[in-house]
């Protein structure tokens, strides 16, 4: 096998620059939470694929299913000839997702497919055109999910002009109030600020859906108050808006819930899962109420690849290894292992400014000064490569990229956390 050397000098010369690459290594092998380059050095992995991995890499039973269906058949594409999996997956999925009500899937290819056929059935349903996203939002790179997110560059710069009827309104980003409040003296004023924006920006009436991460991924792993999403479901209801959320990152177990959603005790109208779902093979899932994703003419909706049956035989493994391993439980336990941890670390290094999360998708947002909240960016990014020097893979995000985000498999054994979280601590006092 080539070096990492020589594996670089081939990649510069035969792929794009603007495929950005945080680490330059080349993984040969992945096991569990622990990734070992081609030069033999192993890595502790807090980034998991961002956020692929809940239950580990290379898990048994995913592993077998993938090869036990590769051997039956690849592909026939579901619109020529279906096939069992991707019905036995979607009949999980509407088992499954948050809502006491009859539910459809459908599947795709990517986290951005789902984006763009959630808005495509919405529009449909509702016949109107809008939609409504937030600040600090990530929601693909295609081009309505890129005009859905909300950082500019690197993911929107240069490639517009961007779809139209997309507005934006500001979220419950607490540390950074933008309505300039504290919780819970605020009352929610971030959701109440939704009846406003039909006024000022949109007309509820010409809204077919509101979308939202029930914590933000990309954009800093933000979690709203506890009583936000309800607020904005009612909103939802009261106007006929579609309520989706956007569960590709938060979802399987990520949070300590199967979906963030259940947390927050909403049922979203339409709910968009990836990532996790399949453990790192591609798919994504579209599940929403059956007369909102029943409504759509015959042929307006799918793809080839949509739903390809090795995919689907690893998402249904997957679910058999969050159950058969407990996995929710050990989450919710995860999550107040590293919380407790970041919490000590901020008492620690007054460079971290806020610690939040759901679970253990958590975070530490880097500040330059807490009374000022003046982003750490450039720390932020020299922290991370620290890290991986000593072994630990990282990753930031953050409109400001100055915030460090945890994304280990759920299933990571107890030595490789501690020591991951050691690493952290000695890396940032190297800062």
């Amino acid at each position: 096998m080539n070096t990492t050397e020589e594996l670089k000098q081939m990649r510069d010369k035969n792929v794009p620059k603007a495929v950005f690459n945080v680490h330059t290594m080349f993984v040969k092998e992945a096991k569990g939470a622990i990734i070992k380059d081609v030069d033999g050095k192993e890595y502790i992995d807090f980034a998991g694929g961002i956020g692929v991995e809940n239950v580990g890499h290379c898990a048994k039973k995913v592993v077998d299913a993938i090869k036990s269906q590769a051997e039956q058949f690849i592909h026939t594409c579901f619109h020529v000839v279906m096939y069992e999996p991707y019905i036995k997956l979607a009949k999980k999925l509407n088992e499954v997702t948050p809502g006491n009500f009859p539910k459809m899937t459908m599947f795709a290819n990517s986290g951005a497919e789902a984006v763009e056929n959630g808005i495509k059935i919405a529009r449909y349903y509702t016949k109107r055109p809008a939609v409504i996203a937030f600040e600090n939002a990530f929601h693909g790179r295609t081009l309505l999910a890129m005009t859905l997110t909300s950082k500019v560059k690197p993911y929107k710069w240069g490639y517009g002009p961007y779809a139209p009827e997309v507005y934006r309104m500001p979220f419950a980003y607490c540390y950074r109030c933008p309505y300039g409040k504290s919780y819970p003296d605020c009352n929610i004023r971030c959701a109440d600020a939704l009846n406003e924006f039909f006024i000022n920006y949109v007309a509820a009436d010409h809204v077919a859906a509101l979308i939202a991460e029930p914590v933000q991924g990309e954009g800093g792993f933000i979690v709203p108050p506890k009583e936000y999403f309800k607020k904005i479901k009612k909103i939802c209801e009261e106007n006929g808006i579609v309520f989706i959320m956007d569960e590709i990152q938060s979802g399987m177990g990520r949070t300590g819930y199967l979906f963030a959603s259940e947390y927050f005790e909403v049922e979203p109208d339409i709910i968009l899962t990836a990532k996790s779902l399949a453990a790192g093979m591609p798919i994504s899932g579209i599940t929403g109420k059956t007369e909102i994703m029943d409504a759509s003419h015959i042929g307006g909706l799918g793809g080839t690849y949509g739903g390809n049956p090795v995919s689907c035989a690893a998402a249904l493994a997957v679910f058999e290894t969050i159950e058969e391993e407990n996995l929710l439980e050990k989450a919710k336990k995860l999550g107040e292992e590293v919380r407790l941890a970041f919490d000590n670390l901020k008492n620690k290094y007054d460079i971290i400014g806020d610690v939040r999360g759901l679970g253990p998708m958590l975070a530490i947002e880097l500040v330059k000064d807490r009374k000022t909240k003046e982003p750490a960016s450039d720390e932020a990014k020299k922290l991370v490569q620290i890290a991986k020097e000593k072994g630990l893979i990282l990753l930031s995000c953050g409109n400001f990229g100055n915030v460090i985000r945890t994304l280990m498999p759920i299933s990571i054994e107890r030595p490789q956390l501690e020591k991951g979280l050691a690493i952290l601590d000695e890396s940032l006092s190297k800062l």
